[in-house]
């Protein structure tokens, strides 16, 4: 079984890109749950969401203590609270930004990877562009970095979930599936 965490924040799309993710691994024959985390938060506010993955059922319902990747959709996040609280040696942390991976700090037991999600977000008129969602490039970055579906898996999922503005989400994943080829 494979955990991971994403933390963002509201506005962001972070609970529905682990909804899409969910479903593109779905369609391609894993069992899968993906769940947000959040109280009473309003946009702006931190959320985390959640999502297991697996070759068979999956029983266990609990909230994710201990994950094996962590995806970061805002990077002032990575300042802000305990990303890697729990994540396994060996984890990798994909997270947004236009910065280097070698620009972030963490132990050398964990991964890091960056992908500029939101330029792909503005590029693509998804949100404003003092609010640009990311949910969809930050997928396309998450199935390419991680190998975990096709593309076209991912691209089905979001012409089914994404209602306003799906082929400039489609888009957006294509792109940063590209982009994330490059630092794989």
């Amino acid at each position: 079984m494979v955990e991971i965490r994403f933390h963002g924040r509201g506005g962001q799309g972070t609970v529905v890109a682990s909804k899409i993710l969910a479903d593109a691994l779905a369609k391609e024959g894993n069992y899968v749950q993906a769940y947000p985390e959040f109280g009473v938060e309003r946009r702006g506010s931190p959320v985390v969401a959640f999502i297991r993955i697996d070759g068979k059922p999956i029983y266990d319902k609990s909230r994710i203590y201990a994950p094996d990747h962590v995806i970061v959709v805002d990077p002032t996040l990575v300042e802000a609270i305990d990303v890697t609280d729990g994540l396994k040696a060996g984890g990798r942390i994909l997270i947004n930004s236009d910065k280097p991976a070698e620009h972030f700090k963490f132990p050398d037991k964990f991964k890091v990877t960056t992908i500029d999600a939101t330029k792909i977000a503005v590029a693509n008129k998804l949100g404003s562009l003092a609010a640009p969602i990311v949910n969809t490039a930050i997928v396309g970055a998450v199935i390419r970095v991680f190998g975990f579906a096709k593309l076209e898996s991912l691209l089905g999922a979001i012409a089914e979930a994404i209602a306003i503005k799906p082929e400039a989400n489609q888009k957006a994943a294509a792109e940063a599936y590209e982009a994330a080829g490059a630092i794989v």
